[in-house]
């Protein structure tokens, strides 16, 4: 039974239209949620009421934090910025492994603690030195109209905007949402069918065609992360033709970022990924000639550093989410040899650093 709509939740919805059998279909993912009135679609969040569709989480938040722009992960996006990043609640795929599974999963609207409009956001952000804000925690896709809203209102104050997502989404809205956005950070959960109808309860098409119209309509700057699930999408056959598919449909300058597993949600069976997993991963992805590869949730300094893909040497060295040498000038090119360095820079005048601080939007003054 759908837990009752209140009217306090209904935010008039785009992306939807009217069935001939009486029900109404969301148009915003592929899963075409249709709908009876008073239900609600798979992401829990989006519904009927009425004769209309509503999104049940605009203005309202799961928590804000101030992190670095690296935890997104994004290591060629504004290196050592802030960002004040924030979700919602639900989502549209239903993974069997997700970190976020509290949130995403949610099915009580008692984890939306924050209330903040987007105006509240984004003085927020202003005050609190942030170069960018996050739409993150769960898939942004799903309050497509707040996220928006939000980048509207912080792009008037020169402040960027990211999404952390899927890439789970129509033609349509995406054209609307990523109109909006200044960087995202895309999970590309494997490459295979398989993997995504058993274990996202989505399909793999609708991501890759995301990831083309990233690379060839937009001038998104987005990275790719896959978190490798041992047994399940971490064999050296996948992981090479995922890497041949990508140095051919986006190019060879998208950074990759493979992430560690750790059991959690469904998968606490599994055991965590080990790191020579993730190492042989990086080098099947730089042998298929990607010139970005990271690896993430594991403490490896090799897979952290930014190398220049022409010379070789070390331009940007972290430890874990730390900046420990900057060497790139301020348009973004290797000072030895001077190529251009795929990204988004500026002159590097410190860093956030590993910090994560939680906010209470309102009490950021």
């Amino acid at each position: 039974m759908d837990e009752p709509i209140s009217s306090a939740e209904q935010y008039p919805a785009r992306y939807w239209h009217h069935l001939d059998d009486g029900r109404i279909q969301c148009d915003l993912c592929p899963r075409d949620c249709k709908l009876h009135d008073g239900q609600r679609g798979a992401c829990f969040v989006r519904g009927r009421v009425g004769a209309t569709m509503v999104l049940t989480t605009y203005g309202r938040s799961s928590g804000f934090c101030v992190d670095p722009i690296e935890k997104k992960p994004l290591n060629q996006f504004y290196p050592g910025s802030s960002v004040l990043s924030f979700g919602t609640a639900g989502c549209n795929l239903a993974c069997k492994f997700c970190q976020n599974w509290d949130i995403s999963k949610s099915r009580s609207f008692d984890k939306l603690a924050d209330q903040a409009s987007p105006e509240e956001i984004a003085r927020s952000a202003r005050q609190l030195g942030c170069k960018s804000i996050a739409f993150t925690y769960n898939d942004p896709v799903i309050f497509a109209e707040y996220a928006m809203d939000v980048a509207d209102a912080c792009h008037a104050y020169g402040i960027k905007a990211v999404a952390v997502t899927a890439g789970y989404i129509h033609a349509a809205p995406r054209r609307d949402f990523f109109a909006k956005m200044d960087a995202a950070n895309v999970d590309l959960k494997a490459f295979t069918e398989e993997f995504y109808v058993k274990q996202t309860g989505s399909h793999l098409q609708p991501v890759l065609d995301t990831l083309k119209y990233l690379k060839h309509e937009t001038d998104v700057w987005f990275e790719l992360t896959t978190l490798l699930i041992p047994g399940l999408n971490d064999s050296a056959q996948e992981i090479t033709e995922m890497c041949a598919w990508i140095a051919k449909e986006l190019g060879v300058d998208v950074p990759l970022h493979f992430s560690a597993f750790h059991p959690d949600y469904k998968m606490t069976g599994i055991p965590a990924t080990p790191i020579e997993t993730l190492i042989q991963a990086r080098k099947i992805a730089q042998d298929a000639g990607l010139h970005y590869v990271y690896t993430g949730n594991v403490h490896n300094s090799e897979g952290d550093t930014t190398y220049c893909p022409a010379c070789g040497g070390s331009l940007i060295v972290r430890d874990w989410y730390e900046i420990k040498q900057y060497r790139l000038t301020a348009d973004g090119h290797c000072p030895d040899c001077k190529t251009q360095i795929a990204g988004r820079f500026e002159k590097f005048e410190g860093q956030f650093g590993r910090q994560r601080i939680p906010i209470v939007i309102g009490a950021t003054a």
